[in-house]
């Protein structure tokens, strides 16, 4: 990562620290980079005049997806798999991990901690150790959690890939919390890296950074890892503070596809 280390606790202020290095992928500025020869097909499938849905609350305690930052010498805790019936422990990074056993789950809330159901993510950054541990699907069992797929990710280093094919906490093989927009940079203008986006259909294909398959065999699909951005003649004008900082953000360093889901959230 770069930058001062960021603060502890759920949610916890970044301080202008960046995960990966300055030549990771998720921090690469791609406003000079080709205008792929298919991009007018790929958009138009999805609906040229769809709005790009930026998801930030501002009623929900945990709107979005919740992380939690830890020193490191948080205790380690048991991880198990097969949550609803699904399981990928065979494309997962094994436990135990260092997650607080009350870290919050995606969806939840200090009033009910325990959701029912949807993506239930827990995102923990271990800042001492450098380290980002990521959960899909969780719920608590005693002394640990249950989930369906886990992900482990080395913060100190670029361009981590996980083996070929597999998933991750994201549908795409990818990170999480690299692709979140978190307030603190929209607010001071720092923010320098890629967000994640979901799409209503991905074809059976990927890109780097991504590293698992979508479903689709439409070959005016987008695929994992595919990378978006706003045109640099997009008008400005109405646009300020974070905002304007977002705009900024998206011409520069763009989206990339991560999930399958409702289209350009």
């Amino acid at each position: 990562g770069e930058g001062a280390l960021p603060n502890l606790g759920v949610n916890a202020n970044l301080n202008g620290w960046r995960p990966f290095g300055a030549g990771d992928e998720w921090n690469r500025r791609v406003d000079g980079d080709a205008v792929a020869e298919n991009s007018d097909t790929l958009l138009t499938y999805y609906g040229m005049d769809v709005h790009l849905k930026i998801d930030a609350g501002t009623t929900e305690e945990y709107y979005g997806i919740p992380y939690v930052v830890v020193p490191g010498t948080q205790p380690l805790v048991t991880i198990a798999y097969g949550t609803d019936g699904y399981d990928y422990s065979d494309e997962s990074d094994p436990g135990p991990m260092p997650i607080p056993l009350n870290a919050p789950i995606e969806g939840g809330s200090s009033s009910d901690p325990n959701p029912g159901c949807c993506d239930r993510h827990v995102l923990v950054v271990d800042r001492d150790n450098l380290m980002l541990y990521e959960l899909y699907n969780v719920v608590r069992i005693p002394n640990g959690f249950r989930c369906s797929s886990s992900a482990i990710w080395n913060l100190a280093a670029t361009n981590n890939m996980r083996p070929a094919g597999w998933t991750s906490a994201d549908a795409a093989g990818l990170p999480m919390f690299p692709g979140l927009l978190k307030y603190e940079e929209a607010s001071s203008g720092n923010l320098h890296h890629a967000l994640r986006v979901t799409v209503n259909s991905v074809r059976h294909a990927y890109t780097y950074p991504g590293n698992h398959l979508g479903p689709s065999t439409d070959p005016n699909r987008l695929i994992y890892g595919q990378r978006l951005r706003l045109k640099a003649s997009f008008d400005e004008s109405g646009y300020t503070g974070a905002a304007l900082n977002i705009v900024h953000a998206l011409k520069e360093y763009g989206l990339i596809v991560a999930d399958q889901g409702t289209s350009y959230y």
